[in-house]
């Protein structure tokens, strides 16, 4: 039998996330209209005010937060070896005592309360007048937990932040080190949606239909145009993540993602976001032509009104979804200063409907498939999936129809010495279109279409076949 109880943080340590970002995100999502009200509850009454009017404000899934699956079965060997286990957090104390409730581990359980912010030399004090000088163990993680361990028998340092280690040891009682995150590089890549970059290649399409590729200051323009895009969009990700990490954790492969997981710090998350916003925007104000900068903006204010409202509205989602790949191309002519054609904006939103459309159904097939009816965080029930199928499949098909129409357009006889040639690309589309939604059909289709094209050998092919004929058109 244990004589000290074993006394562990919450955030950070526990789990994999801080609840009073997790609370932040999710009062700005619920009204983003009071997005300030936050600011004021802090200078009103300091932490502990804000904590309180958050968890008020909030209703957080504790079941479905990311705790760590190494302290937790290490927790569970001590209380079946006779250890009490006591709950010490800076976080309301309305969630503390549902997480606490939810596990079922602990035995007592200290939290913010009224005017007290339960951290650092408070915490370290109120352990010390509960449980005596030395009279406990504590495991933690940050900066604001040297303190607490300094009074502690035993340190135990979990997913340390940097420099806390060897803070920590200067104290000489660390017993031992809990470190069981992945590796950063892999974890940036996927918080910043790396492979997502592959949708800005469309600002280059303005370039290749006004054939002017040769050019080598429009090539750098719209590289430039790439990378402010690239950041911007990275930007979003980051910001749509941090307020979706409720509903990415009841979702069969979001959950997994950086920060819904816990991989990636929240407060990292937080900092990242605008400071990529604002590399994007400076890039393109410094480097390209003003309109480029007015589209950037244009698309980040959809984006986010789609993330935080538009898409739970049935329909209008899949409509905006295609105009922010519509606006990539927009960006394109704009970095570049060229004229958009009806044809290139015509083909562009009926066949990223259809994708968009498509990117739906593969969500609902999987949902129909476990057996449930409606989408969390989503206005569609599975019931919808024919409908869904018929104006997916018909919009794809449109675009071939407007792309055969462009072949007979009079301006096109001065862009191509032999415009008939470009007939050869309808079937090639038709196709593509067809085993995209039969792919959908057969439950095989990644969540993003996209990328499962990207994925694709006969995609490529497809792609790579059109290009040929394009080129011999010339």
């Amino acid at each position: 039998m244990f004589s000290r109880p074993l006394v562990v943080d919450l955030d950070g340590t526990l789990i994999r996330s801080d609840v009073l970002i997790e609370c932040g995100f999710a009062f700005v999502k619920s009204a983003p209209h009071r997005f300030y009200e936050p600011l004021l509850w802090l200078a009103q009454g300091g932490k502990p005010n804000l904590k309180a009017r958050l968890a008020d404000a909030t209703q957080i899934d504790v079941s479905a937060l990311p705790y760590d699956a190494a302290v937790l079965e290490w927790l569970k060997e001590e209380r079946t070896a006779g250890r009490s286990l006591v709950l010490a957090t800076a976080t309301h104390e309305r969630y503390a005592n549902a997480i606490s409730e939810h596990l079922g581990l602990f035995d007592q359980t200290f939290a913010t309360h009224s005017d007290v912010n339960l951290s650092a030399h408070r915490k370290r004090d109120k352990l010390v007048a509960e449980f005596g000088e030395k009279g406990f163990d504590y495991a933690g993680n940050s900066h604001d937990d040297v303190a607490v361990w300094a009074a502690a028998d035993r340190a135990y340092v979990v997913n340390p932040s940097a420099g806390v280690e060897r803070a920590a040891r200067k104290q000489g009682n660390v017993e031992r080190v809990i470190d069981a995150r992945p590796a950063w590089a892999r974890t940036w890549a996927k918080s910043l949606r790396l492979h997502q970059w592959l949708k800005n290649l469309l600002i280059f399409l303005p370039l290749l239909a006004a054939h002017q590729a040769s050019d080598p200051a429009l090539v750098l323009a719209a590289l430039v145009a790439f990378l402010s895009f690239g950041m911007c969009a990275s930007s979003v990700y980051l910001l749509n993540d941090l307020l979706d990490l409720e509903d990415d954790r009841h979702h069969p492969t979001k959950r997994r993602r950086p920060l819904a997981s816990g991989a990636l710090p929240l407060l990292w998350g937080t900092a990242l976001f605008p400071v990529l916003l604002v590399l994007g925007l400076v890039l393109g104000w410094v480097f390209l032509p003003p309109p480029f900068t007015v589209v950037l903006l244009g698309y980040y204010a959809l984006t986010l009104a789609y993330s935080m409202y538009l898409k739970r509205r049935v329909m209008i989602d899949v409509v905006v979804l295609a105009l922010l790949y519509t606006t990539r191309i927009v960006a394109g002519s704009a970095a570049i200063d060229a004229r958009l054609t009806f044809w290139l904006l015509a083909f562009s939103m009926f066949i990223f409907l259809s994708l968009a459309f498509v990117k739906r159904y593969a969500e609902l097939h999987s949902l129909q498939a476990r057996g449930q009816v409606k989408t969390r965080g989503r206005g569609y029930v599975s019931s919808d999936l024919p409908l869904i199928s018929s104006l997916g499949a018909a919009s794809g098909y449109l675009s071939v129809l407007v792309l055969a129409l462009y072949i007979q357009d009079g301006n096109t006889t001065s862009l191509y010495r032999h415009p008939q040639l470009i007939w050869i690309a309808c079937p090639l589309l038709l196709y593509w279109v067809s085993r995209t939604w039969l792919i959908a059909h057969r439950g095989a289709m990644h969540d993003d279409p996209i990328i499962f094209a990207a994925k694709d050998r006969s995609s490529w092919l497809v792609i790579a076949l059109c290009g040929l004929v394009f080129w011999a058109a010339i």
